[in-house]
């Protein structure tokens, strides 16, 4: 028996807005950053767990000391008794009453027990000696019900349902295990469409985005029309014709702006517009869908939990399901996510749009991939090409691809020395 001892928290920030890396029409000026837990046991074996939440900068300490108010749950615990019922870890998270009242189930308490049952995920994943991906993809689905909670899902995916969907994957696994590794998964790249980068940058970004591979780029839009009108063909002429250009206004219209707008960029070949509106309105977001048909309609990666992608779903209001490792409630929400959009015939393509999220997120869409769906069809993780050097095991890239990670774990354990660097510290 080993148990928990160690619980430590950092507040990290990385000067993005410095280049404007990560701007948009809503976030000027991100500084990119991560409230890091680390979850440690007396075993010996060095092992620990490691995960985040991503930030953009202010408010960072504020997710941080929602992550260490967890801490009296988890320290002097039986460590295996946790990691073998993560199904029993969430529900003891999510079903506190008095946790549960700070959101019920969103917001800075719900992000924060995602980075602690990201954290054991991370634990376990080495401890198993696989990378995360793996383990949850040679789960029965058996196991893999037992990590989601179908409390409020029923009406649109039952227990049965889940799996259903599971067992049909079964054949092939072994098949696209092999065929991941040999291959990789594809990706798409946001790095060239920030919204304050220069037209002069734009264009040579854009230009080397084919160059290395990718079939879509994605561009910042909704600030001004006309310098998006302006921007998008710049991309266009610098693309070509045959890669698909999305784009993403990270919330910034109302209903009747967005059909507008998007409507007005309809010339440029949209591949899909991503966050027209606010995360929360389903029923805006299918208005939006209606209004612009046949451009496609991607969300997502504010969407505060299972519930809000299932009525996202059966409201026909996004055509692309967009997860983000961080916003839920960690890995079992996302199974969730991950079985609803396969009960709807939705294509999952995650955000990863931020510092450390390329290498969490990969894995989720691999085991999708292998477990879930069974197909990449239509399917791409984003990808965007900063800050990866300050992890353990960032994420490789080759032809516009991920290449599946073979070291043990989740991909989210920072390195030492860039937490020391870049730790937000408050001098009085």
């Amino acid at each position: 028996m080993s148990v928990i001892t160690d619980f430590e928290t950092h507040d990290v920030r990385f000067p993005t807005s410095l280049l404007l890396d990560g701007s948009d029409a809503m976030n000027p000026d991100p500084d990119y950053s991560a409230a890091y837990v680390r979850i440690g046991t007396d075993a010996g074996d060095g092992l620990e767990g490691h995960a985040f939440v991503f930030t953009i900068g202010r408010g960072n300490d504020v997710q941080v000391a929602a992550v260490q108010a967890l801490a009296p749950y988890l320290l002097g615990r039986d460590a295996e008794e946790l990691l073998a019922d993560m199904g029993g870890v969430w529900r003891m998270l999510q079903h506190d009453s008095q946790l549960r009242w700070l959101g019920p189930e969103k917001g800075v308490m719900h992000m924060a027990i995602g980075a602690v049952v990201n954290a054991l995920w991370d634990l376990k994943a080495k401890r198993e000696g696989k990378p995360l991906w793996r383990l949850l993809a040679e789960l029965s689905p058996e196991q893999l019900v037992d990590l989601v909670d179908f409390r409020y899902l029923s009406d649109a995916l039952t227990r049965e349902d889940a799996l259903s969907i599971l067992r049909a994957a079964e054949p092939g696994r072994a098949e696209r295990i092999a065929q991941l590794e040999a291959e990789g998964y594809p990706a798409y790249t946001t790095g060239p469409g920030w919204l304050g980068y220069s037209d002069e940058k734009l264009e040579r970004l854009c230009r080397e985005a084919v160059a290395e591979g990718y079939t879509q780029v994605k561009l910042k839009v909704g600030a001004s029309l006309e310098d998006d009108k302006r921007r998008l063909a710049i991309a266009r002429a610098a693309v070509g014709p045959d890669i698909r250009i999305a784009v993403d206004a990270n919330q910034r219209w109302d209903v009747a702006d967005a059909i507008a707008w998007m409507r007005e960029l309809a010339p440029f070949d949209i591949a899909w517009i991503e966050e027209p509106t606010s995360p929360d309105d389903v029923l805006g977001h299918a208005a939006i869908a209606r209004g612009i048909a046949p451009m496609r309609v991607a969300t997502g990666e504010h969407a505060a939990n299972r519930v809000m992608f299932k009525q996202f779903l059966q409201a026909g209001a996004l055509h692309v399901l967009q997860i983000d490792y961080t916003r839920v409630a960690g890995v079992n929400e996302n199974v969730a996510n991950l079985l609803l959009a396969a009960k709807f015939g939705v294509p999952v393509c995650p955000h990863a749009g931020g510092v450390g999220l390329c290498e969490a997120v990969q894995h989720l869409a691999m085991f999708d991939f292998v477990a879930v769906s069974g197909t990449m069809d239509g399917r791409m993780i984003e990808h965007v090409d900063n800050l990866h050097e300050h992890f353990a095991t960032p994420v490789e890239m080759r032809g516009a691809r991920y290449l599946a990670p073979r070291t043990p774990g989740a991909g989210t354990e920072m390195r030492a020395e860039s937490i020391a660097q870049y730790e937000f510290r408050v001098y009085a």
